[in-house]
């Protein structure tokens, strides 16, 4: 199935229903299929291939959804863009995939009008917004007033879209993602959070991030309602709006997570909420346990997914209290393995990487024939073909159910003895005073690499790096504990919320 199907078959199924409420504009799923509909000709008209790279750099919006579904309608390929991503990174991911067309806010044609200018393969600048320019968004839906969709131009081997990602060396690598590997993954999550059309989404989470993307997607396939919201920089204002609209399904990220518990969640009517889910990051116990306690009747999903994927692996909410610091067993229709260094399989209880094969697995990086051939390979399955190593640490206990160790490249090597980043972390957000850890390895001549901790004191709290390290001292081997201890009021994040230690470890001494 195409993805832009979803939508179709919603809109003939619900026509009146709410799609999408973003601040004042309100869209019902009729809507959305004639206005994007009325986009694709436009598109087309404006000489989009069947095949050919979008790139769509723009916030959560009403326009960046229309966008959405019109690329793939052209039977073309969306690349999302986050907005704050500057100059030099955008050129890149324009000319990487050598994108056909840019979708952008008018407001920001004249500062990239260097960086758009000059390449060959950029045929085509749409912007969107007040007074924007021809062509503009606004103005190829008006002009086109076909509310059906073209024949369909693609089929689900195709490529849907290109997710950039950045890897280990900071370079940003398109994971290749089918429509059938979109519509495999967007199936499977739906079945385990048992969605239907009466869920209500609220969204802060990016469009150009994976997590967010399929917010949009998963929720016009069983019909709910996306209520999308810019981000979270005002946490008060986005939990009003989980009471306004009667909100049953609130996606997050462990940073955001940190920011709620230091929130008075009793002033909000929340009981309309049915679930939580966090992704992205490792959400610290502590954390799972005060979230728990605050929303008793809300199922919290913990899960781990990676670009590559979508996601892999969820914990059953009726599992937390057996199973804590879990991040559950693999989603349906998905198989997985631990691996040794040498690819082999090993037994529940040994760290090794965690492999997986299923129809959600990406098709390879593109343009990047090596890094493709480093992850997508034979694996320990009776199956020839290239299944995904996904670079990360893992143990599984006899159930099956698995625990992150951390990634492969992140573990610290000191004094010998091997590290995991995130048992230091749960230890440190066990700690009262503290909001946010972070834990990297930093060069040290002496021990190979210092176990270095960069902490986030709760407000009002003034926890002393000393008091810190006695906290670790009394939950840790000797070699885990952290040789440098940091205080900061705030950790660097990624577009996505996440933390990114890279910086932290160049910003360390």
């Amino acid at each position: 199935m195409q993805i832009e199907t979803f939508l179709e078959q919603t809109a003939r199924r619900l026509p009146d229903k709410t799609a999408l409420i973003c601040g004042q504009a309100r869209l019902t799923y009729a809507k959305l299929e004639a206005q994007s509909n009325r986009l694709t000709h436009g598109l087309i008209a404006e000489g989009i291939e069947r095949g050919a790279r979008v790139a769509i750099y723009l916030g959560n919006s009403v326009e960046a959804v229309l966008a959405l579904f019109a690329v793939l309608k052209a039977g073309a390929v969306f690349v999302m863009v986050n907005p704050t991503t500057k100059d030099q990174k955008l050129a890149h991911l324009l000319d990487d995939s050598q994108a056909q067309a840019v979708i952008l806010p008018e407001r920001r044609r004249a500062a990239l009008e260097d960086t758009l200018a000059g390449r060959p393969h950029l045929k085509t600048v749409i912007a969107t917004g007040r007074g924007a320019c021809e062509p503009s968004l606004e103005g190829l839906i008006e002009r086109n007033t076909t509310d059906k969709p073209p024949a369909k131009r693609a089929i689900e081997i195709d490529l849907a879209g290109l997710l950039y990602t950045s890897g280990s060396t900071g370079v940003p690598k398109g994971v290749m993602a089918t429509h059938q590997n979109v519509n495999a993954a967007a199936e499977s999550i739906i079945t385990y959070l048992e969605n239907t059309e009466d869920d209500v989404i609220l969204s802060v989470l990016p469009i150009s991030f994976g997590y967010g993307l399929y917010q949009i997607l998963m929720s016009a396939r069983f019909g709910g309602t996306v209520v999308l919201e810019p981000s979270f920089a005002y946490p008060h204002a986005v939990l009003e709006k989980l009471t306004e609209h009667g909100v049953t399904g609130f996606p997050f990220v462990p940073t955001m997570a940190s920011m709620l518990l230091q929130m008075d969640l009793g002033e909000y009517n929340l009981r309309g909420l049915r679930y939580l889910t966090s992704a992205g990051a490792a959400l610290p116990v502590e954390h799972i346990e005060r979230l728990r306690g605050l929303l008793p009747d809300v199922r919290l999903y913990v899960m781990y997914g990676l670009t590559e994927c979508a996601r892999a692996s969820y914990l059953p909410p009726e599992e937390l209290d057996r199973r804590p610091g879990s991040v559950g067993r693999g989603i349906p229709n998905q198989e997985w393995a631990i691996v040794d260094a040498d690819g082999h399989r090993i037994g529940p209880g040994v760290t090794g990487e965690l492999v997986i094969r299923g129809p959600h697995v990406m098709q390879g990086y593109w343009n990047m024939p090596e890094a493709t051939a480093a992850v997508l390979r034979p694996g320990p399955f009776d199956d020839p073909r290239p299944v995904l190593f996904t670079g990360d640490l893992f143990t599984a206990d006899e159930d099956g159910f698995l625990t992150f160790a951390g990634r492969k490249d992140d573990i610290i090597k000191s004094r010998g003895e091997k590290v995991s980043p995130r048992e230091v972390e749960e230890v440190l957000h066990r700690h009262p005073d503290v909001a946010e850890a972070a834990v990297v390895g930093v060069p040290d001549e002496v021990l190979g690499q210092a176990v270095a901790a960069f902490v986030v004191p709760k407000p009002g709290t003034l926890p002393t790096e000393r008091e810190l390290l006695r906290h670790c001292a009394a939950h840790l081997e000797d070699f885990a504990i952290p040789q440098r201890m940091e205080l900061r009021e705030s950790l660097p994040k990624s577009d996505n919320g996440k933390i990114q230690k890279r910086v932290l470890q160049g910003a360390q001494p």
